[in-house]
């Protein structure tokens, strides 16, 4: 009986999750895993050995090394013969610190989980809120803090403001992971952020803008204005022309950068 595959440890979510050839896709896309995508980050751009990678993904070099050997193939598959490249799927688990065995000492998470390691109660919700000067910041992987929010039968209980590190896009949800939020609220926010929060397990609410905490209590009353369709589309994809416009799903002034 073959032995169960053990779930990869992914410190981050890729940023992108489609790159096309000029003038559009062509042909069936190459399909690289989400832990296939952590291999080559953690190896060809953040330049881990082998064991390294390995011990960081909670698995072993020999499966490190099979893993890099058919993303390799994969990733030239697709520049070889101009077929689009999607990153999806995979077996893995987003990484929330040190509770699922993290090695790194310097871990962001790490830090955060040490901060919130009193297990809060289970009667308690926190909402996490991209957050800037008392408004909603309206680009999730840009945003420099979060507010969160306890509230507990209907009532905030208790807030603070929790500084992101310089973490951004796909590491976000890592760090709302380790703080133990159950909710966010945010303004614009790409597919790949949304994909890694519905991973965490952490509800969204984006498109919303305006006061951080009358959009809590809005959503503690019940009446929160949100859009359910919110995207960012440019994270999704690699576009050649140029053209992008965010207006219309809360990213702000027509960009989101």
């Amino acid at each position: 009986m073959p032995r169960p595959t053990k779930s990869r440890r992914v410190c981050r979510y890729p940023e992108t999750l489609l790159f096309s050839p000029p003038g559009g896709e062509a042909g069936e896309a190459v399909v690289l895993s989400v832990d296939e995508f952590e291999v080559i980050r953690l190896m060809d751009k953040v330049c881990l050995s082998q064991e390294e990678a390995g011990r960081q993904m909670g698995v072993a070099r020999t499966t490190v090394q099979r893993i890099y050997e058919t993303a390799r193939r994969k990733i030239a598959d697709a520049l070889v013969d101009g077929h689009p490249l999607k990153i999806a799927g995979g077996d893995y688990r987003l990484c929330g610190g040190e509770d699922m065995g993290c090695p790194r000492q310097d871990c962001a998470r790490r830090q955060l989980q040490k901060q919130f390691e009193k297990t809060k109660g289970e009667t308690i919700m926190r909402i996490a809120v991209t957050y800037e000067n008392g408004e909603i910041f309206q680009h999730f992987g840009h945003t420099e803090q979060f507010k969160l929010y306890d509230v507990e039968d209907g009532k905030i209980v208790s807030s603070q403001v929790v500084d992101t590190n310089g973490s951004g896009h796909g590491a976000l949800a890592g760090l709302l992971l380790a703080m133990h939020a159950d909710v966010l609220i945010c303004g614009g926010i790409g597919g790949g952020a949304q994909m890694a929060l519905a991973e965490a397990g952490i509800r969204l609410y984006g498109g919303v803008s305006g006061s951080a905490d009358q959009a809590v209590n809005a959503l503690i009353a019940g009446n929160l204005s949100f859009n359910p369709d919110v995207r960012c589309s440019h994270h999704d994809h690699a576009h050649g022309d140029g053209a992008h416009t965010c207006g219309d799903h809360g990213c702000g002034h027509g960009h989101c950068h």
